[in-house]
């Protein structure tokens, strides 16, 4: 008899749904993403933003470590060059405000810093 751990569960749709209502006043809502990172290094999301537009994007998981549970989002443009990230000098920031000044589409990309469990939610919102 041989013991098996069953694979761990992320209910990213949970944390995502709880992020909705965090989003800054004077935000809308635009979209909310679920963070399922149980064995992949990366979750990466596309979306077009157009200039002109402050996007909100911000974070909720497992807040018993600390508020972003080593979640880093990071914001690349079309070129892959990193626009924005909620990791400032080694500190984490449970949201990200981000003025779009070009139109185009942009990657949202989520990594995990130990230690994590690889599991959040996030929304996204915007204002003109």
């Amino acid at each position: 008899i041989s013991a098996t751990t069953a694979p761990e569960t992320c209910n990213s749709e949970a944390f995502a749904n709880e992020c909705v209502p965090k989003l800054t006043t004077g935000f809308n809502f635009l979209k909310s993403y679920k963070i399922d990172g149980i064995s992949k290094d990366k979750v990466e999301f596309s979306y077009v933003f157009t200039k002109g537009t402050q996007y909100l994007i911000n974070l909720c998981a497992n807040a018993t470590a600390s508020p972003t549970d080593g979640i880093v989002i990071s914001i690349f443009d079309k070129d892959r060059n990193k626009v924005a990230s909620n990791k400032i000098s080694g500190q984490y920031v449970s949201a990200i405000a981000f003025p779009c000044n070009a139109t185009g589409i942009y990657y949202i990309q989520y990594t995990f810093d130990d230690p994590s469990s690889h599991c959040g939610g996030s929304a996204m919102g915007f204002k003109r």
